[in-house]
């Protein structure tokens, strides 16, 4: 079922519409949709490499307001739709495990990882942030710079690089950019416990 997901996804690209269909992509991915608008951003940037920033604005604006939409879902509405998609996706333990040990700090960053690396999903997290009641406008600020640092990153490597650093975006990227996630929640810990 996921791999014709995620096909399903890839072929919007050609479509007269895909920047619309990004933007829903976007939209919904941060809220309760399992396939990342990176598998159409990519596709589509190499195509028309002139629009490849355009796009990358079109994805993040999707993004937070998707984002805001996960953080309206848990805030308001987690018991009759946000607990029934997370159990969905298999990832209602982790999100429990999450909230009850996840204070404000840690949702920040938790926010700035799974914006960069989806690490934790980004869907969890903005869910998260609107269950425990993270300041919406703290959250707004941390996705737009988070999502859009991602999208205008890749967007850069494709104008820059082209076809050639695809095959890197699509195999390796998401491991740096884990890395990284790790190396800022390894800090976030240093710093709040060793001092």
């Amino acid at each position: 079922m996921l791999r014709k997901l995620y096909d399903w996804t890839l072929s919007l690209a050609a479509r007269k519409s895909a920047e619309w269909w990004l933007a829903f992509i976007a939209f919904v991915e941060s809220s309760v949709f399992l396939v990342p608008a990176d598998v159409l951003f990519l596709p589509m940037a190499l195509s028309r490499p002139a629009r490849a920033y355009r796009y990358a604005i079109v994805a993040t604006v999707a993004s937070v307001l998707g984002g805001i939409a996960g953080w309206f879902l848990g805030h308001y509405a987690y018991e009759a739709i946000a607990k029934p998609v997370l159990e969905f996706y298999g990832k209602f333990d982790d999100f429990e495990a999450l909230r009850v040990s996840s204070g404000v700090g840690f949702i920040l960053l938790m926010l700035i990882t799974s914006g960069l690396a989806h690490l934790p999903p980004i869907k969890v997290v903005t869910i998260l942030s609107g269950v425990i009641g993270f300041p919406l406008g703290w959250f707004i600020l941390s996705a737009i710079v988070a999502r859009g640092a991602r999208f205008l990153f890749l967007a850069w490597l494709l104008r820059t690089y082209g076809e050639p650093i695809r095959e890197f975006i699509e195999k390796r990227l998401g491991t740096l950019a884990a890395l990284a996630a790790a190396a800022l929640i390894s800090l976030y810990i240093l710093v709040r416990y060793a001092f």
